[in-house]
Order: structure tokens, then sequence, then C-alpha cells
């Protein structure tokens, strides 16, 4: 469905009260729907809803709390947009199957198989799987002294070799456990596991992952990679998550998970039809 023609921009929903960017915090079901109908009319092609915030700070949300904030919007989300793609991020294998019953497209699990049943869930109900890379930490946990290495000795490519392995392996569980692999997006889960300079390297290296087979879904936006590398808050993220998007993009990746919809759909229709996979949507400058 996406390719390097047509990228996919997947907009955040993050029924939360403590994202880390206060710019996508809707407990509120009304602010939710908002921000899913902004999404939509931005050229979103697909919603990500979350209930737990991703990191070890916040509240702590049990499997029945993160049911209870993204169940009923699904259902309302589906039921307003039928067509649009939805993807459930969560790693938790009980909240999936909870939300079956809504047809959900995708499920984004963030934490790189922390609960081994994801994947067959995932099958039951016919979706897809973001496979992730976290540097084998359990979920909500920040990285502190991550350090990766190998026998070749090279360190900093070490990390884009211990991507490509766990990638590789987690594309190949969720194929074994049923989903087809069609459904199945690659993600290197930049921050999750890594250091600033970490997460720099493995972006710089996206095309390598284009050699897995897989779609590569890169999410970029106002995270701290960012924000370290032009010491800036989360407020003022938008630019460098916009130049980290166009050059992700340029490299091979097709999906893009995003706070700020309108801006990255340009970002990568422009980019796209730089590269040739796209055409104009108007061209009529100095013709006839």
């Amino acid at each position: 469905m996406f390719d390097s023609g047509h990228p996919a921009v997947m907009a955040i929903v993050n029924r939360t009260p403590d994202s880390f960017w206060g710019g996508n915090r809707h407990a509120e079901l009304d602010s939710a729907l908002a921000a899913l109908r902004e999404a939509i009319a931005a050229g979103a092609d697909i919603v990500d809803v979350g209930g737990v915030r991703a990191g070890q700070e916040g509240e702590v949300v049990d499997a029945a709390e993160e049911i209870r904030r993204v169940v009923p919007f699904l259902e309302l989300a589906r039921a307003e947009f039928p067509d649009v793609v939805l993807s459930l991020d969560t790693w938790r294998s009980e909240v999936a199957r909870a939300a079956a019953h809504v047809g959900v497209d995708l499920v984004n699990d963030t934490w790189a198989g922390a609960d081994p049943e994801l994947v067959h869930v995932a099958a039951e109900i016919g979706a897809g799987v973001v496979v992730s890379h976290t540097g084998g930490l359990p979920p909500r946990t920040d990285p502190v002294g991550m350090q990766y290495a190998d026998t070749q000795g090279d360190d900093e490519l070490a990390v884009v070799r211990d991507v490509l392995r766990v990638l590789a392996a987690g594309a190949a569980t969720a194929q074994e456990a049923g989903v087809p692999a069609e459904r199945i997006l690659i993600d290197p889960t930049l921050d999750f596991g890594k250091t600033t300079r970490h997460s720099l390297t493995v972006l710089r290296h996206t095309a390598d992952l284009a050699g897995l087979g897989y779609p590569i879904l890169q999410a970029l936006s106002r995270k701290d990679f960012v924000g370290e590398t032009l010491d800036l808050e989360a407020d003022d993220r938008l630019e460098g998550t916009l130049a980290a998007t166009a050059i992700a993009a340029w490299l091979g990746a097709t999906v893009f998970r995003a706070h700020d919809v309108r801006a990255t759909r340009r970002v990568v229709d422009m980019v796209a039809s730089i590269r040739g996979d796209r055409p104009p949507a108007v061209s009529v400058r100095g013709e006839p």
C-alpha cells in the first residue's frame, strides 16, 4: 500500500495525560477525537493510538486502564473513519485482544516482543505488526549506560548491526506466528535503548535496513535525540524532526510516525518527488 512513491504518515494520538510532549496529551475523549479529525484532514494515512507513556516517568498504567483508554476511542475512530488504517501502540497482548472487534489494522509493538504472545494475537485478529529494537530493555525503561559491541570491533557500527540482527529476528518471529510478510514493518526505534549518538548513527544507516525486505517505519517526531543534538526542548524540535524525516525518507523509509502531520506530509511528498518516485501534483510552469 505504501512505498517510496506513496509514503505514509502515521499520526499519533496519545490517550494519556503525561505524554512527553504537551501538544499530544488527549486524556479526554473529545480532545482525542478532535486530534483524530485534524490529523485526517492534514493528510494522515495511519492513526497510531496509545494509552501509556513510553518512558518510565509518569503514572503506572495497568492493562485494564490501558484498555479503558484506547478501546472506546478506537471504536469511535473506526465508526467515523472506516477506511483509515488504525494502529494500536501497545506491548500487551491482552490489550490487543480487547481491541480485536474494532478491526485494528496494525499492532505497534514498541517494546520489541516483551510480551511474546502479542505477535500471536496480532496474527489471530488479522493485524500487521511493527517490529522494534530497544536494546533488550523492558517496557518503559529509559536507556542508561547503553553500549553496543561485537566481534567485528567497530563500536560505532555495532549498534547498526544489532538493530539489523534484532529486526530480522523479530520479523521472522512474526511470520512464524502467522503474520504475513507484507504486513510487517520494521522500526529501528530511535531513543529506545540508545544514546543520542546511537540514534544519529542508526538514522544515517536507514538504507541498510531496506536490505531486510520490509517497509521501514521511522518514529522521529520531537524525540530526545533531536533535542539533545540541537539543545532544544520538545516544543522547539519541529525543524530538527523534519530534517531527520527528510534524510530518512531519502534513504528509504516509507512510513513516518509524527505529531506534526501536515508538515511531515509535505516533507515526505517533496522528498519522494525529488527522488523521482512521485510526480508533482501540478506541473504547468514553463509549459506552452
